[in-house]
């Protein structure tokens, strides 16, 4: 009976190797909260922050905790609490001081940089302000990318309020609030880019347990030209949603004010039992 069971493993590992090749060769990056839907005076929810394979399962790295904001119904920025990093997965906790909506996430705007100082190639990574100190006013052939990723997840202390949109880089903004997802249900938001809708972008969403089925699940829907997109969620549970847009091929050139531009968004939402 063990040796069936061995052999029943390989074959699920198997089947999933087959069924879903991005797991072999790209990573997926990730938070999940505890709960995203709490009662009670001051409640607390733990969060996991990981890089990996598979959704919602710790098999590569941790994912870092710099740059890590949350804001409160306020806007305001609370301070994480309990924060570490170990193997697999970086964690903190989040007092919910106050009624409403609470948003948890990273924002990076990272400008990549290829040039030539002489005749020797070289790249660089860093912000805007920096760019004119670090690359030489000499070099030539200059090609700059901007690369803008957005990580977040909600939770909301009793009923959920409104979210504010940021109106930088991509980012999603809820029609139905991400707080209030229901099995069997329709679900709409709105993708924007620097503000305005952004159409026509595939989005990816998964349920999380890839680990233990042989299917990938996955819903792949496009925006309108509005920006927007419904999804029906099959069942409950934590979903991973996933983004991105692109201006240009990647052979066009960018400049320091018009660079090639890549942005992605990536978010976890709970769907709960109606």
């Amino acid at each position: 009976m063990k040796k069936m069971s061995i052999l029943r493993t390989a074959a699920v590992a198997l089947s999933l190797t087959m069924a879903v090749p991005m797991a072999a060769h790209a990573h997926r990056t990730w938070l999940l909260p505890s709960s995203t839907v709490l009662s009670g005076e001051a409640p607390y929810v733990t969060v996991d922050a990981a890089v990996s394979n598979e959704v919602f399962y710790f098999d590569h790295r941790p994912y870092s905790l710099e740059g890590l904001t949350i804001t409160d119904p306020d806007g305001k920025t609370v301070d994480a609490e309990n924060k570490a990093t170990g193997k697999f997965r970086s964690v903190f906790d989040v007092k919910l001081a106050q009624p409403g909506t609470y948003r948890i996430g990273f924002a990076t705007d990272m400008l990549f940089a290829t040039y030539k100082q002489g005749t020797e190639a070289k790249r660089w990574r860093g912000t805007a302000a920096n760019f004119a100190k670090e690359v030489p006013a000499d070099a030539k052939d200059v090609n700059v990318s901007l690369n803008q990723n957005r990580l977040e997840t909600f939770v909301s202390a009793g009923k959920p309020t409104a979210i504010k949109p940021i109106g930088k880089g991509l980012e999603l903004v809820p029609v139905t609030h991400p707080n209030d997802l229901f099995a069997g249900e329709a679900a709409t938001f709105q993708f924007m880019a620097d503000g305005k809708p952004a159409a026509d972008i595939e989005v990816t969403v998964v349920p999380g347990g890839i680990r233990y089925r042989d299917q990938l699940n996955e819903i792949k829907v496009k925006t309108d030209k509005d920006g927007k997109f419904s999804v029906k969620w099959p069942t409950p549970g934590m979903y991973w949603l996933n983004a991105g847009t692109a201006r240009g091929p990647s052979s066009e050139v960018g400049t320091l004010d018009k660079p090639v531009r890549r942005a992605s968004y990536t978010a976890t939402v709970e769907v709960l039992q109606p």
